[in-house]
């Protein structure tokens, strides 16, 4: 979960984004004593995720707005307009937050109702669905909560949370043997080391060097099972690239234990949310 200091920098972010140096059509239309009642209103099916967020869109714009919230993070969405909140206050400060609360609502829970997709999907395996780093700059932290509301995993938050050799940083070394000895050199020993592998030769070379976990790359999946039986326990095995609904399941049952998705961050819709506003 996102620390409560996290949310109010990343929303006042946004709001200093959105309302600049003011609203000028609130500023300009609504009478500043006119109060109103709001209800966000869920119209597709999915993952409820960011009550918190929206919330505190609200309370940055106008600490007097009320936010009662009738639904939790995790929540199913029928997507029969069920009413998500309800909102309570001064009619500018409502329009001033809606789109942000909004925005943030709607990205979160589409990467948790797409999470949840594929989380689904490997359901009845032993693989684990993981994100990635593909996120959207400065709002990681969100999208990442997000993933785990949905039902799947977080991989690496950042760069400093372990090692993962890819083909760059192999054809930069000189060999995985060579970047597998540099990583063990120089990191502690806390960090796992990870190794990106495209080939069955690039497996047993990772494997030979000692890697804790080998990534199998864009492999078809025959490749994959044949890689799979080849590591047996000695390292944990992760497949990635081009991973979709339509294949997950497959992949899954080829025995690997991690499944790295980018687009449950990068490629997620946001879910229809609405905010209808009636004046007092």
């Amino acid at each position: 979960m996102p620390t409560p200091a996290q949310i109010t920098a990343l929303v006042a972010n946004a709001l200093a984004e959105d309302i600049g140096a003011g609203d000028v059509t609130t500023q300009a239309v609504i009478d500043s004593a006119t109060t109103a009642t709001a209800v966000m209103l869920a119209k597709a099916r999915g993952v409820l995720c960011g009550i918190d967020v929206a919330r505190e869109a609200f309370r940055q714009v106008d600490p007097t707005i009320v936010f009662n919230a009738k639904l939790a993070d995790g929540a199913t969405l029928a997507g029969e307009r069920e009413v998500i909140a309800e909102i309570h206050g001064p009619a500018a400060g409502i329009l001033m937050g809606e789109r942000v609360a909004l925005n943030f609502l709607q990205r979160m829970s589409g990467i948790a109702t797409v999470s949840a997709l594929y989380a689904a999907a490997v359901r009845d395996t032993n693989a684990r669905v993981v994100d990635t780093r593909k996120t959207t700059p400065g709002l990681r932290v969100l999208e990442k909560y997000a993933v785990r509301v949905g039902g799947a995993f977080n991989h690496r938050y950042g760069l400093s949370d372990g090692i993962l050799i890819k083909d760059n940083h192999i054809a930069a070394a000189g060999s995985i043997t060579e970047a597998v000895r540099r990583a063990k050199a120089n990191a502690h020993h806390l960090l796992k080391i990870e190794v990106e592998a495209k080939q069955i030769e690039q497996v047993q070379e990772a494997l030979a060097a000692g890697a804790d976990v080998i990534m199998l790359d864009n492999m078809d999946h025959a490749t994959m099972r044949m890689a799979v039986a080849l590591i047996g326990r000695q390292a944990i095995t992760e497949a990635s690239g081009g991973v979709t609904l339509a294949t997950i399941t497959e992949i899954a049952f080829t025995g690997v234990d991690l499944i790295s998705v980018g687009a449950l961050t990068h490629s997620a819709p946001s879910l229809d949310i609405s905010l209808d506003i009636t004046v007092q």
